[in-house]
């Protein structure tokens, strides 16, 4: 057997879930008006506080002008948030993470990431991730341009990149380009998405 299902004339949602769009008065005068047996099921005898709004809402037809308002207002506020998210999704999308392989001294070289400030990652945590994992020296510093990188003492370059891909896909950031530089022999590898390197 179907039941009969109602819905709200203010809010058009059924009146189980009126009170989560912010209209539960006008709402309750309503659902009063035009299905009592419902009401007294939902509010109980919660008469009194829909009479009083009732008549508020009676003698001034501002309420309603004010309040669908405000609705518009929250929409906009609601649709301006979405567009900035998926800005800055896109953002994130479209940056790349540069990972530079360059010479120390004569035998010795050093590995410096950089690019990984977008994704709100912290870098002195990176470093001591890394210090600690590679078991090797790291530090953090800023470049040129005044951006945060990770310079990592050491040839561990590919385990370097393993791990940032891991670390972005843990974030939901599959499609970012992590590409590695050899900057000691000026060889560029070929960008690789986030998807791990075989090991």
């Amino acid at each position: 057997m179907l039941k009969k299902v109602v819905y709200c004339g203010v809010c058009s949602l059924p009146p189980e879930y009126c009170e989560f769009t912010g209209k539960i008065r006008r709402c309750k005068v309503w659902l009063h008006e035009h299905d009592q047996e419902l009401f007294a099921q939902l509010y109980g005898d919660d008469k009194e506080d829909v009479d009083g709004v009732a008549a508020r809402l009676g003698q001034s037809s501002i309420g309603e002008e004010r309040e669908e308002q405000l609705e518009k207002k929250l929409q906009k506020l609601q649709a301006r948030e979405e567009s900035k998210e998926q800005r800055e999704l896109a953002r994130k999308l479209s940056s790349r993470v540069v990972i530079r392989r360059e010479a120390r001294t004569k035998r010795k070289c050093m590995v410096v990431v950089a690019g990984l400030e977008v994704f709100e990652i912290d870098m002195k945590k990176l470093a001591k991730t890394f210090a600690s994992k590679f078991a090797t020296g790291c530090s953090v510093s800023k470049n040129v341009e005044k951006k945060e990188e990770v310079v990592v003492q050491g040839d561990i370059a590919d385990e370097v990149e393993a791990y940032i891909h891991a670390l972005l896909e843990e974030k939901g950031m599959k499609g970012v380009k992590v590409e590695q530089i050899d900057a000691a022999k000026k060889k560029k590898k070929t960008p690789t998405t986030t998807t791990p390197p075989p090991s």
